[in-house]
């Protein structure tokens, strides 16, 4: 009787097992799943955490956000660290400084675009000491995202490397600038020559013709001098000839005179369009004009000596 008992136990254990392996237990047939996700985990993760995100029309206050969430617990110049800031995000259709349309967040920060990321498929090529200085917008997942002139079907988020997931709008990651120190702050327009404020489209905002940037660094790169037949609307300055990267570079947009923040370093310029240079504040001293990317302001007798631009 013993004995039988025992085998009977026995082919049930090995029954069991059998079911077991040939469905790949509980968790082995979700981790199959999973890997056969087109695409990859991360492009199904973007997607899931898009559908279980709330989109909710008008401002965080109109809808009545908790205080000191959201937008509104994020320190300026500071990325979205603690969860209390990734609660939300507002995103609306605004002007900021010379940028008109631009999107800002709820505080009324600028919002910024970076050429060297994809639209399509989304992808954030800003980690580490790039998110640093350029904070991505993240949104915590089931959170929030107040659209105030902005089109739902133009906004989504993106997975990053370090597993948050960050808002894009027409495709584009979008980020904030640590230099930004006060709502309508402007300073990271044109930086680089791949920094944007983004438009409610997901266009670069400041561009007279609104292109979305996809054909690179927005200038040459070569040492050569783009030629363009309309008027500049934004330029960037840097310290360096050749557009180096690895000194320090400085933007200005908008219409009529624009002071330098940093004025006599500029040793070359990217632009499209037409623009004048002066070697004094507010348009006054000696002037140039230039059409299109400058590499070598030596060239033209302007190394160290632009203090204002004059666009249009």
């Amino acid at each position: 009787m013993f004995r039988k008992r025992m085998g009977m136990i026995a082919a049930a254990t090995a029954a069991g097992a059998l079911l077991l392996t040939a469905c790949g237990g509980a968790d082995g047939g979700r981790d199959a799943a999973a890997s056969a996700t087109p695409g990859g985990s991360k492009a199904g993760a973007g997607r899931s955490a898009l559908q279980e995100l709330n989109f909710l029309s008008g401002t965080a206050k109109r809808n009545n956000a908790q205080p000191k969430t959201g937008d509104w617990a994020n320190m300026p110049g500071k990325p979205a660290a603690k969860p209390v800031a990734k609660k939300w995000v507002q995103l609306s259709a605004s002007a900021a400084g010379k940028l008109d349309p631009v999107v800002v967040n709820g505080t009324g920060f600028t919002l910024y675009r970076f050429d060297k990321d994809t639209a399509n498929p989304s992808k954030s090529n800003c980690n580490g000491d790039c998110a640093a200085t350029w904070p991505p917008v993240v949104v915590a997942p089931g959170g929030k995202i107040f659209i105030d002139g902005v089109k739902k079907s133009d906004v989504g988020v993106v997975r990053r490397d370090d597993g948050d997931l960050q808002v894009t709008i027409g495709g584009w990651p979008v980020y904030r600038f640590s230099k930004d120190l006060k709502p309508g702050d402007t300073n990271g327009q044109g930086v680089g020559g791949t920094w944007f404020g983004v438009t409610p489209g997901g266009k670069k905002a400041g561009q007279a013709s609104g292109g979305d940037g996809t054909g690179g660094t927005g200038g040459s790169t070569g040492g050569g001098q783009e030629k363009s037949t309309g008027p500049a609307t934004s330029a960037t300055l840097f310290d360096d000839a050749g557009f180096a990267e690895s000194g320090a570079a400085q933007g200005l947009a908008g219409r009529g005179c624009q002071n330098v923040a940093r004025v006599d370093v500029a040793s070359s310029i990217q632009a499209v369009g037409s623009l004048k240079i002066w070697s004094k504040a507010d348009c006054t001293g000696r002037s140039k004009v230039i059409d299109g990317d400058v590499a070598d302001l030596g060239a033209i007798g302007f190394d160290n000596e632009v203090s204002s631009v004059f666009f249009g």
